[in-house]
């Protein structure tokens, strides 16, 4: 296609989008307030899986070793933990029965004066074992066990399957709200460009007649389309950035966030990931709404 031609297909494509002003509006009124709702919950599920890797960088297993294992068999162990899928095996930590005292009195706070009646060498040797992945955790226990010279194993099983719930839980709900939010834009901007196509269906049957292609009636409309949805995003952004900035230092200095140490992604952050995924959306809604709205008016 050449230059000047293209050229003059875009421009009627940008023309065609301020021409119906009301339709136009409409559009990107809905697409909007579609794309808002899953901006939210894509910043919520930002916000989630990067608190629960933090958790799961903080997250350990605590592996008991027996009393009468000697050196070389206590590095025999962790070589073979190492080796075992989901650990992080550069991140294997050896605590001391002195360490291990001083995490227990750390972990009774006020009340750790109690401990101080008892010896540290009643505590084992301990390999503090972090994992790569959360959803892993009870897989990695189950081969720890299998080892030699493993007394038992201490680990927050009921925290680490709730986070990973709740993760997978918010993960599902952004992806099929990314599916109605395809369904009803692709349905919008599809009626929206059925109202110029209608208008204009003489002059799509003059330009078919005197033997215009296909392809070169559609691209304007297929413009139009995409010239919507990105408009939609670019807007939907703002919005989004405006509020999760304004929102952001009330639930960062929250009580309860400063209790549980969550800490909250700031939009800039998030920036690119949504600047893509709403480019990538408004693009494909754009085409692919065009493409229907177009299909009878395009048949022989």
């Amino acid at each position: 296609m050449k230059y000047n031609v293209l050229n003059y297909l875009i421009k009627e494509g940008f023309i065609s989008v301020f021409k119906n002003k009301k339709a136009t509006l409409a559009s990107l009124g809905t697409m909007c307030a579609t794309m808002f709702i899953f901006g939210i919950f894509f910043a919520l599920g930002e916000n989630i899986n990067f608190f629960v890797k933090g958790i799961q960088e903080d997250q350990a297993i605590r592996v008991n070793i027996e009393k009468t294992a000697t050196d070389e068999e206590i590095e025999t162990l962790r070589e073979e933990i190492q080796k075992i899928p989901g650990v992080n095996a550069e991140n294997i930590e050896l605590q001391t029965e002195e360490e291990g005292m001083d995490s227990l009195k750390e972990q009774w706070g006020d009340n750790a004066y109690v401990l101080d009646a008892f010896d540290a060498q009643i505590l084992p040797k301990a390999f503090i074992v972090r994992l790569t992945d959360l959803e892993l955790n009870l897989q990695v226990q189950d081969e720890i066990r299998k080892l030699d010279n493993v007394k038992n194993i201490t680990n927050a099983n009921q925290t680490v399957s709730a986070l990973t719930s709740v993760a997978k839980g918010v993960r599902i709900v952004t992806i099929v709200l990314l599916i109605l939010l395809i369904i009803i834009s692709i349905f919008i901007i599809s009626n929206t460009i059925k109202l110029t196509v209608h208008a204009r269906r003489k002059e799509i049957s003059i330009m078919k007649y005197v033997g215009a292609t296909n392809s070169f009636i559609r691209f304007p409309f297929i413009v139009e389309g995409i010239i919507i949805g990105l408009i939609a995003g670019a807007i939907t952004i703002l919005l989004i950035g405006v509020a999760y900035n304004g929102l952001m230092p009330i639930f960062a200095n929250n009580e309860t966030s400063i209790k549980l140490g969550i800490n909250i992604v700031s939009f800039s952050d998030m920036f690119a990931s949504i600047v893509i995924v709403y480019m990538i959306l408004g693009i494909g809604i754009g085409v692919i709404g065009s493409s229907i709205s177009m299909k009878k008016y395009l048949e022989v």
